[in-house]
Order: structure tokens, then C-alpha cells, then sequence
């Protein structure tokens, strides 16, 4: 599956999601040793939205095969709701980014 890891924290022990066989989990979105060498948080925010938008191909093509009959319905479910929650997590990113520029611009200069 195309979603990399996302870490919440590393001493949270929550772990990682969307890792598979061919593709094995990375470090947290912000907090990976990239951030130490200076990625920027909109590099972050892309590779967010890469990941949602891969996680939604992902659900489907998983879809598509279950409807032809080459696929798994518990396949299919399990990528539907990998995608529900990647978006979950971008729309979520994207209000607290909305929030923090309204917080910004109501501070009086």
C-alpha cells in the first residue's frame, strides 16, 4: 500500500501505519531524521498529500477488483477505511493550518 508511516510520536508506542512487505514504514512526518536535515514542512505537507491521494488509487483499484471478482471484499474494506483516514488526518492538518493563520492574523502588531 502507498501510505508511508506516520508516527504520532516516538515514545507514544503507537507505531506505524500502512506499512507493507514492499514497502516499509518510515519515520513520522515531522519528526524523521529529514527534519534534522532541514526538510521543510511544506516537503511534509506534499508527501501528506501524496500519501491520501495514493491511499485513495489504492481503495480503488481495490474496489475495482472485488467488483470484477479477482479481489477480496475484506481487501477492499480495509483499503476504503486506510483511505477514510488518511483524509481524516489531511482535513485535520488542514484546519489546524487554517486555525494557526486566523490565530496570526487577529495578533494585533
Amino acid at each position: 500500500m502507498a501510505i508511508e508511516a506516520i508516527n504520532v510520536a516516538a515514545s507514544s508506542g503507537i507505531g506505524s501505519i500502512g506499512s507493507t512487505p514492499d514497502r516499509p514504514a518510515a519515520g513520522s512526518l515531522a519528526g524523521s531524521s529529514e527534519g534534522a536535515s532541514g526538510a521543510s514542512f511544506g516537503d511534509s505537507l506534499g508527501r501528506l498529500l501524496e500519501t491520501t491521494n495514493g491511499a485513495d488509487a489504492t481503495a480503488n483499484g481495490a474496489v475495482g477488483r472485488m467488483l470484477d471478482g479477482s479481489g477480496d471484499v475484506h481487501e477492499a474494506m480495509i483499503a476504503l477505511q486506510q483511505a477514510d483516514m488518511m483524509l481524516q488526518l489531511t482535513v485535520q492538518v488542514r484546519n489546524k493550518l487554517v486555525q494557526a493563520y486566523q490565530d496570526i492574523m487577529r495578533m494585533p502588531v
